[in-house]
């Protein structure tokens, strides 16, 4: 593992390409215990003079809950789709394991849960959390595509980037 300068993270990750074609996995703990969903909604960049990351999570995901510990972790792999795609579909709640039961190999890095396998990690901090809200949508179509019925909102997340490895 080799820890990396947050400055240089875009010579190892392509916000868009990574996170929206590739995925990642969002991970956090709370009470010793980790859980961990796929993510294609998120970005990275500035934003109050603080290199960030930001995420966007239902509460209706099990995952939602472990984020209230105030800090996550974002990880990127090379291929692991079959396995990223299970994690998208199996809910913590059913599945404790499921990350073992996909194959991979929990490890703790500055506290927080990634994977083995993954070749990048980021750490973040919480630093912002509210809700997309139905009235903020200057077009309405796509709350409506995204948002079906206006239940379980996304809420978004703005994490403060404290830590990058390479796996």
């Amino acid at each position: 593992m080799e820890k990396i300068e947050i400055k240089e993270l875009g010579k190892h990750v392509d916000a868009l390409s990574d996170i929206r074609y590739n995925w990642m996995l969002v991970t956090a703990d709370k009470d010793g215990k980790y859980n961990t969903l796929t993510a294609s909604w998120g970005g990275l960049g500035c934003i109050w003079r603080r290199d960030v990351a930001f995420i966007f999570i239902r509460p209706s995901r099990h995952t939602y809950e472990f984020l209230k510990s105030g800090k996550f972790s974002l990880t990127f792999f090379d291929g692991h789709m079959d396995e990223l795609g299970y994690l998208g579909k199996t809910s913590g709640r059913d599945v404790p394991d499921k990350a073992e039961k996909a194959g991979l190999t929990p490890v703790s890095v500055d506290g927080i849960t990634t994977f083995k396998e993954g070749r990048l990690v980021i750490n973040c901090k919480t630093l912002y959390q509210d809700v997309l809200d139905r009235e903020n949508f200057i077009d309405p179509a796509l709350d409506d595509e995204m948002n079906p019925g206006n239940e379980n909102r996304s809420v978004m997340f703005i994490g403060e980037i404290e830590s990058a490895y390479l796996l």
